[in-house]
């Protein structure tokens, strides 16, 4: 078989620092590739050089993607001018991105943005174009694609814009698609159908797919093949089940050894809970419709009659998909939102004024998912880490602040003997998995007894979770810790908790031990979780 896209030699240079190092691969008509490895591998600037889409980029080698007939010569992608590469994108090769909110223009609706491409690509007038936009979203499976064409994507889930977005890019029925880490932002349960609708789809049009992401669990369930990138090199290729069953290369092993290991200790279950919740709930007020909202607010309840205890040592896991009301559970568990039922840390309640909670939030910290969001750029590590003691501990002299921020930073694996200049450096002189460690320090240095993490490690590389994930394990046993748990991973739920509450549409459908509930679930959502964990 004659490959759709051959490339040969490539490589790609920023300001004469390559960054991809002659990488070799072929996608057949019809197959679908993984390009897989971490952040800063290589695979997202090798797939955007494919279409010019890399910004300032040096690109050598070669790319010949086949002509349409089988006696068409072959054209070099890498050798095309912009005005040429215009046809190739969207009617041979089209792509698309992890983000759909900031890849879909949100002035328009996403009806007109599909319908752009048809009356691009296509020539269709607008009427024809308009009438073609609904049927491509017909064909992703958005419900009631008529109405969504008029929507705005901010009017859209999360998994509606993905679709959108993937009608936009089949619009004009490409040859290759490139899907540059698509489900990344997405539920787990969006996941899977997200991954089942672009195999349907590639069934019905025998396009060809290169899937680029990080995700192991992703690749075993939806590729032929896989092709392994470290540093910019090509390490590994071969079918799925090579790879994953005799992986040859060192960093493909690391890769396959990187999924989140259970270390939890016993939690000390005689002792008094550091925070306990009795038909805990949270309401919002909402506008009501019509002339009753000109005299009275209704109310959206976003979590209703939620029960739980968590102890030193102990880890409670909250899942379920975006809007489940997990996160609101979180930030009532922070004093961050009035709620109503009973709700005690370490014996006392949050009040009214925040002078009065003071006492109560040094005990209760939070890692939250983005570190890059959640640290300051203009501040140093010494000021990010030591801030809390300048409120909770305001009678500290400078010397002493700066020894329990040393003191901190070694808990987290962050000496200053490794880091030279630690304490004056600025979040983006680290990595991903260093961020987070120091907003891990952060929220340590008061003492808490409990850390809210809301999905901690999943704005982060496979390898580097892990190593996150046994730091939160070891600080647990050592410093007596309880975790609440965010996420929409049940394999980290796994690795991490001890009990678990399983949320939609803000009630808790299910709770108790981990290996009960996720071993033998009860509710068919709980089991639609699991499967979709895979």
């Amino acid at each position: 078989m004659t490959p759709l896209v051959q490339v040969r030699d490539m490589r790609v240079a920023f300001e004469g620092r390559e960054v991809v190092h002659g990488v070799n691969f072929h996608i057949d008509p019809g197959e679908k590739l993984a390009l897989v490895g971490e952040s800063g591998s290589g695979k997202t600037v090798t797939a955007l050089s494919l279409l010019g889409l890399a910004l300032n980029a040096e690109v050598g080698g070669s790319a010949l993607l086949a002509g349409e007939k089988p006696d068409a010569a072959p054209t070099d992608l890498l050798k095309l001018s912009e005005r040429q590469l215009l046809r190739v994108r969207g009617d041979d090769i089209a792509m698309i991105f992890q983000e759909p909110m900031t890849a879909l223009n949100p002035l328009y609706t996403v009806g007109n943005q599909v319908a752009e491409v048809l009356e691009v690509k296509q020539g269709l007038s607008k009427r024809q174009a308009w009438d073609g936009a609904i049927e491509a979203l017909a064909a992703t499976g958005i419900p009631e694609p008529a109405r969504r064409a008029t929507a705005f994507p901010h009017q859209l889930s999360g998994g509606q814009r993905q679709r959108a977005m993937i009608a936009m890019a089949l619009a004009a029925r490409p040859r290759l698609l490139l899907a540059d880490e698509p489900t990344t932002a997405l539920d787990v349960t969006l996941r899977g159908q997200i991954l089942g609708l672009l195999a349907d789809l590639q069934r019905q049009t025998g396009m060809a797919i290169l899937l680029i992401t990080h995700d192991l669990n992703m690749v075993r369930r939806f590729a032929d093949r896989v092709a392994v990138m470290e540093h910019g090199h090509l390490v590994e290729e071969g079918t799925v089940q090579q790879v994953f069953e005799q992986p040859q290369h060192p960093y493909t092993r690391k890769l396959m050894d990187s999924r989140p290991t259970r270390g939890v200790t016993e939690p000390d279950t005689a002792a008094a809970p550091v925070m306990a919740a009795k038909g805990l709930q949270v309401s919002y007020p909402v506008a009501l419709p019509g002339m009753r909202g000109w005299f009275r607010r209704g109310a959206f309840t976003a979590v209703r009659s939620a029960d739980f205890a968590i102890r030193p040592r102990q880890t409670l896991g909250v899942v379920g998909e975006s809007g489940s009301g997990k996160s609101t559970l979180a930030m009532a568990a922070l004093g961050l939102l009035k709620h109503g039922g009973d709700l005690d840390v370490v014996g006392q309640k949050w009040g009214p004024k925040a002078a009065a909670n003071q006492g109560i939030r040094r005990q209760v910290q939070v890692v939250f998912q983005d570190p890059f969001s959640s640290l300051s750029p203009r501040m140093t590590v010494e000021e990010i880490v030591g801030e809390g003691l300048l409120v909770h501990e305001p009678h500290l002299s400078a010397d002493e602040r700066r020894t329990r921020v040393l003191a901190a930073l070694d808990d987290v694996g962050m000496p200053e003997s490794q880091f030279p200049g630690l304490l004056g450096r600025y979040p983006h002189q680290f990595s991903g998995g260093q961020r987070q460690r120091l907003a891990i320090a952060r929220a340590l240095i008061v003492q808490p007894r409990l850390l809210v993490l809301d999905e901690p490690t999943s704005a982060l590389d496979v390898t580097i979770q892990k190593q996150v994930l046994k730091l939160l394990q070891r600080l647990q046993r050592d410093k007596d810790l309880a975790y609440l748990l965010i996420t929409h991973d049940v394999e980290v739920v796994r690795a991490m908790a001890h009990d678990v509450l399983v949320m939609k549409n803000g009630e808790v459908l299910e709770s108790g031990p981990v290996e009960q509930v996720l071993g033998q679930p009860s509710h068919d959502y709980t089991r639609a979780l699991v499967a979709a964990a895979g």
